[in-house]
């Protein structure tokens, strides 16, 4: 599929709000089933979180298996319209009829380019790299990242303005860099609408005795997973954020926040596998190094109880039941102490490592952003079963979901969009 022109005023069968793994799903399902969708995603690309997985289950795999796959998918299909840097900012109608008003940010870079990296070269201005959690620097103009659909370079627009990136400009011999884009509204008639926008990750700073933000040898679980993978900061070596040295010991500090009314009253589900799928990371790259992980409780759902058994033989990786309580760092190594009090004895422990790894749990993007047309949420912020009312919820806005699961559940929404994409066209004959 070539990027299109996009019009002032559209319609389609089907809006999907969101480019992740489920969005991108819900959408092909439906594109597939011969509706006509467009697929509509607020960051400069497509991929979600998923993008930015070293590796997920069931299988371990990375994430190009699963993004790539759907990528091709997209591209090959007609009926689909893909809208990046895309906000909605309005939807009004109900259940077989509904118009979205959609911003279109600029990107500041048109369809002229052909990703050579000249601008990149050229530009004298850095940014935090959001895509890595902060732990390294892109230049202002810069490709998302390697997955990155469209696969075409994005000014950041905080930097837009600034007089130093006229440079970066004059240095694309295609002319795609525009550093006067304006941006753009448009409207959008649909049959129905799948709210797919995804979830993110507790934060960690609000969890002031576990030092995040204060000792930079404590990482959150999405940022072990930007460590480990090949395109992240590190170039997917396992170091100490402080010293960029090699791990002997690491602690993995479960529920960080969650099962907590205080913070995240509920479960996450996925935190217990993820941190053991993240301690395979370590011991590959450290035969050596040993792995504590403190828990409240392990949660190893269905087939994933073999993994949790499998991480039970590893000599080298320890389980501790106790919830950490504070982590304090080590004056002079920067190393840091773990202390947790063993949920069944009463037993206090301090537990010495080289860096500690936060599980910390999903948060949905709906808690904050809440959803158009008064969409039912429940006390979480997580949109309800479908009850006919408001948007169609689509994976990790539902509930807590791995990536499967969140597939399987795109597609059931899929399926009622259809439906109330059919009750819209049958009404528009009548």
């Amino acid at each position: 599929m070539a990027e299109q022109k996009i019009a002032d005023s559209m319609s389609a069968d089907i809006l999907v709000v969101g480019g992740g793994i489920a969005g991108m799903t819900a959408a092909l399902e439906a594109a597939e089933a011969g509706k006509t969708v467009v697929l509509s995603e607020a960051k400069p690309s497509l991929g979600g979180r998923v993008a930015a997985t070293n590796q997920y289950f069931p299988k371990l795999c990375p994430p190009s298996c699963g993004i790539e796959i759907n990528l091709r998918r997209i591209k090959a299909n007609p009926s689909i319209t893909v809208l990046t840097l895309a906000e909605v900012e309005g939807l009004s109608g109900g259940r077989g009829g509904h118009e979205a008003r959609i911003k279109l940010h600029p990107r500041f870079v048109n369809e002229k380019c052909t990703a050579c990296g000249d601008c990149e070269k050229a530009c004298e201005v850095e940014r935090d790299n959001d895509f890595n959690f902060g732990l390294d620097k892109t230049k202002a103009v810069y490709l998302p990242h390697l997955m990155a659909y469209p696969f075409r370079y994005v000014v950041d627009p905080k930097h837009a303005g600034d007089p130093r990136m006229k440079k970066a400009a004059a240095a694309c011999a295609y002319g795609a860099v525009e550093l006067d884009m304006k941006p753009r509204t448009l409207t959008l008639k649909v049959g129905a609408v799948v709210w797919a926008t995804g979830w993110k990750p507790y934060d960690a700073a609000k969890l002031d005795r576990l030092g995040f933000g204060r000792y930079r040898n404590v990482v959150t679980n999405s940022m072990m997973e930007r460590l480990a993978s090949q395109s992240g900061p590190t170039g997917g070596k396992l170091v100490r954020p402080s010293d960029q040295v090699g791990l002997k010991k690491v602690g993995f500090v479960q529920c960080a926040g969650s099962r907590d009314e205080k913070h995240l009253p509920y479960c996450s589900a996925v935190c217990c596998l993820a941190s053991m799928k993240q301690a395979t990371y370590v011991r590959a790259q450290y035969p050596d190094a040993e792995i504590h992980i403190f828990y409240i409780d392990v949660r190893a759902p269905g087939r994933m109880e073999d993994f949790y058994v499998k991480a039970q033989e590893d000599k080298k990786l320890f389980f501790h039941r106790g919830k950490v309580g504070t982590i304090t760092e080590v004056e002079g190594s920067r190393n840091l102490v773990l202390e947790a009090e063993n949920t069944l004895t009463g037993e206090l422990t301090k537990t010495e490592v080289d860096m500690a790894v936060l599980a910390v749990g999903m948060v949905p993007n709906t808690a904050d952003e809440k959803p158009p047309l008064d969409t039912p949420l429940d006390e979480f912020g997580f949109i309800a079963p479908d009850t006919g009312k408001g948007v169609i919820g689509a994976g990790t806005v539902t509930r807590p979901l791995d990536v499967a699961s969140s597939v399987v559940d795109a597609t059931g929404a899929a399926m009622r969009a259809l439906i109330a994409a059919a009750e819209a066209s049958a009404a528009g004959r009548n």
